[in-house]
């Protein structure tokens, strides 16, 4: 369902690369988009199967990936995935895994130490999972000489200071001593607020809702555009229904409000949207549709 070569597209002088750690049937489509309504699925089975839904086992099927810009000379690293043994006793999907993403990292060209830039967009769990790795017993970050940038927000409300994340979930808690904390020890995490330009092609933006600090990365240059959207949407059924939050987002009024903000832009400027867990060729751009959203055409890279 998704090509496990390298797969790239250059937008101006960018080059984009993806890396799967994962992908794959994931959980019943109603229960990852619970507004969305049995029909929509069925009605656009004819694309929906078999990238971005099994209709066998009706369950949404999803990628976890990383997007690797080489921008201004530098590599900049778009979400990390899910991370090898970790403890998420709420997360069946996560707990324990054990796979092979910096071989995959390799294969697209990338050591750990030639990573400048890493964006969290968000700080769930699986978005974060690689920014450390186990030495001896201890969590340490994964690439020594990168700048970690983190929405401030998140930090605030996943972090010690609001109990990880009202204490709600214990995987919060495990999210954030293993994945986050360790970086901030290292002095590698700027937070930002609002807005953060990266370099010259590339400007963070908030976009909350999702979690209180969920943002988007905003590339620009020359006459291409792309907008990478983090959790903003999990399913291209969002695109077509955009009042319909994933069962993970907190605050559903806000979601829904940045969710048709940032596709309402996308559709006007022609960027490519790339949202952190579609399947098939995973970015796409948008089109208006009345008072709603269309599809436009996918992602065409060249693979090797």
């Amino acid at each position: 369902m998704i090509n496990e070569g390298v797969q790239s597209i250059v937008l101006g002088d960018v080059e984009i690369t993806r890396v799967v750690e994962w992908g794959g049937p994931f959980a019943p489509a109603l229960d990852i988009v619970p507004e969305s309504g049995a029909e929509v699925w069925k009605d656009n089975r004819d694309w929906l199967a078999p990238e971005h839904w099994d209709p066998d086992s009706d369950a949404a099927v999803a990628a976890l990936q990383t997007w690797v810009l080489r921008s201004g000379g530098r590599t900049v690293l778009v979400d990390t995935g899910v991370g090898n043994g970790r403890e998420r006793p709420d997360s069946p999907h996560f707990h324990h895994r054990q796979g092979d993403f910096l071989a995959r990292l390799a294969r697209a060209g990338v050591r750990p130490e030639d990573v400048d830039v890493v964006v969290n967009t968000h700080l769930h769990g699986d978005h974060v999972g690689w920014n450390t790795v186990d030495a001896d017993g201890e969590w340490v970050p994964t690439f020594p000489n990168a700048q970690y940038l983190i929405p401030a927000a998140d930090d605030f409300h996943f972090g010690p200071d609001n109990a990880y994340g009202d204490g709600l979930r214990e995987d919060d808690r495990l999210i954030y001593e293993d994945s986050v904390a360790p970086v901030h020890r290292s002095g590698q995490v700027v937070l930002w607020d609002g807005a953060h330009r990266v370099d010259e092609n590339l400007v963070l933006e908030s976009a909350p809702g999702h979690t209180p600090g969920s943002g988007v990365l905003r590339l620009e240059s020359g006459t291409d555009r792309a907008v990478f959207v983090g959790d903003l949407l999990h399913s291209p059924v969002q695109i077509l229904r955009p009042s319909c939050n994933s069962c993970f987002c907190l605050d559903a009024r806000q979601a829904v409000a940045s969710r048709r903000r940032i596709l309402e832009r996308a559709a006007a400027e022609r960027e490519l949207v790339v949202p952190a867990h579609f399947g098939g060729a995973g970015a796409l751009e948008v089109r208006k549709h009345g008072d709603g959203f269309a599809l436009g055409p996918w992602a065409a890279y060249t693979t090797r």
